[in-house]
């Protein structure tokens, strides 16, 4: 009775032991993957595309001969993409970069002169809105005159009867509408440009104490000669915010690169006359995958994922996809067998067959292995009279399961038939295995017994070529494998379930329904 007690204890307290660490790989595997998320860029979808978007500022002026100093800005802390590459083409100019800005300068250049500034940016939504804002300087408010104060008073008065979250929106609500208040219009100039508009509204939200300024950016749309669009940025509640100067609409727009960020001008030429800048953009796209070095890197998390797989060889990180994917398959088999109670030849024969389905799809591949399985066991039953010894038997098997295959294989392809070239995919040694462990129990258990431990490990292989064959399985398993560790520790604990299976239930049913009479 003791030793039955010690026996006990100590298996509640594996089963415990288990349980913790299933827990403990749990918040690790959660962990991970949150920092692959969040630093490489990895997404839970295998189908995640990341677009890619080439952005050319072609700086065109003629050079009078004199000293030239070009000054174009450029994106300096960028909220919502990242800079992938970088190119400037200027020949002749010595160029200097600058965190929000980069010049060129020459000497003795006389006429047309073009120069290029190329950069390659993409989608980094895990930045996005996270980048601190410092605080502006102290606000500046213009030197009006009485009239022009009173005036610019009444404005902001009318701007508050309009509808919106804050003072900025309403503002820019009141300078859009259509027709405009005539006390707004005759505060405005007779003519007046969209900058103008944006450098009278920072002059009224200046009186409220508000800072502004004025940012340039690109609607990232493939196109050529893009003319950048102008936002008003406001720092409200410690941080900067942009607005629509046209709807009001507050934050960053979709695909909408901030090129400039304050600042007077975004080009400066210095010593020539007809300057002007053209933007052309261009998009392509590519996995989440193939950027997820850069993202490391621009992230500073460079080194933890030169030490992953992910940093092998393409030809590897393939062949490690079925790796990866095969411990999920063989916890669909325990759990089958151990919990459900399907008996099965062996654990590895049904996700041999379920991989084999991969390779030929699942139609071809049940065509193939039930009509090879069929033949084997009708040679294998006549062989059997023959009374061989085990090992050449075996071998005896193996070699016309060859012929079979082959045979299928020519078959298939004299008649266009691809179901039958496919069988050229199976593993032989698996599939004669398969074949004398069936007539094995063929002759010991009977017919009966052998066809439904066959087809039941058939049965198991389709429910396992489901799992493994689905792009989302495959995708988790690979990106986020230490998935792995958890399943490890699933299976270990399935080894501690010593409870009925599922199958049982209905052998047990009578004796249920006893106990309730």
């Amino acid at each position: 009775m003791k030793k039955l007690n010690a026996l006990i204890k100590k298996f509640r307290s594996i089963r415990f032991v288990l349980t913790v660490l299933l827990l403990v790989t749990l918040i690790f595997t959660s962990f991970s993957a949150y920092y692959k998320i969040k630093y490489w860029g990895f997404s839970f979808s295998p189908k995640q595309n990341t677009n890619v978007w080439a952005i050319e500022a072609h700086v065109s002026f003629i050079a009078d001969g004199s000293p030239i100093n070009v000054s174009l800005a450029i994106p300096s802390k960028n909220k919502g993409f990242k800079i992938l590459e970088e190119n400037i083409i200027a020949n002749g100019y010595k160029t200097q970069k600058f965190a929000d800005k980069i010049t060129f300068k020459s000497r003795n250049m006389i006429g047309e002169q073009d120069l290029y500034y190329k950069i390659m940016v993409f989608d980094n939504m895990q930045a996005k809105d996270k980048l601190k804002d410092e605080a502006p300087k102290n606000i500046r408010r213009p030197d009006w005159d009485e009239t022009t104060l009173a005036q610019a008073q009444q404005v902001l008065s009318l701007a508050q009867q309009e509808e919106g979250d804050d003072n900025i929106e309403k503002l820019i609500v009141l300078f859009n509408q259509e027709p405009l208040n005539p006390a707004l219009k005759s505060y405005l100039p007779v003519q007046y440009n969209q900058k103008q508009k944006l450098e009278i509204m920072q002059q009224l939200l200046s009186l409220k104490d508000i800072a502004t300024r004025i940012s340039r950016g690109l609607n990232l749309e493939e196109g050529q000669k893009i003319t950048p669009d102008l936002m008003l940025e406001a720092y409200v509640d410690g941080a900067w915010r942009i607005y629509d100067p046209n709807t009001g609409k507050k934050g960053l727009p979709d695909n909408f690169l901030l090129f400039q960020r304050g600042g007077n001008s975004l080009l400066d030429v210095i010593g020539g006359e007809d300057s002007s800048v053209r933007f052309s953009i261009q998009k392509s796209i590519t996995s989440t995958m193939n950027l997820a070095s850069r993202r490391a890197k621009l992230s500073r998390k460079d080194g933890l994922y030169n030490l992953s797989i992910y940093n092998l060889p393409l030809s590897s990180q393939n062949s490690l996809k079925w790796l990866s994917v095969f411990p999920i398959a063989i916890f669909f088999v325990v759990l089958l067998r151990n919990v459900v109670g399907i008996r099965t030849m062996g654990t590895f024969t049904p996700m041999l067959i379920a991989m084999s389905f991969v390779q030929t799809g699942f139609w071809a591949g049940l065509v193939c292995f039930s009509v090879i399985v069929a033949l084997g066991l009708l040679i294998r039953f006549v062989m059997s009279k023959l009374n061989l010894l085990l090992v050449p038997r075996i071998s005896a098997v193996v070699i016309f399961v060859i012929l079979i295959i082959t045979g299928l294989t020519f078959f298939g392809h004299y008649f266009n038939i691809k179901i039958a070239q496919a069988s050229v995919y199976f593993p032989i040694i698996i599939t004669a295995w398969v074949i004398e462990r069936a007539s094995i129990i063929w002759e010991e258990e009977g017919a009966r017994n052998a066809w439904h431990e066959l087809s039941n490990s058939l049965l198991v292989g389709i429910i396992v070529y489901f799992v493994i064959s689905n792009e989302y399985v495959r995708h988790w398993t690979f990106v986020f494998n230490e998935i792995n560790l958890v399943i490890l520790f699933a299976v270990m604990l399935l080894g501690t379930y010593t409870g009925y299976r599922l199958v049982e239930l209905k052998r047990f049913a009578s004796l249920v329904k006893g106990t309730k009479k």
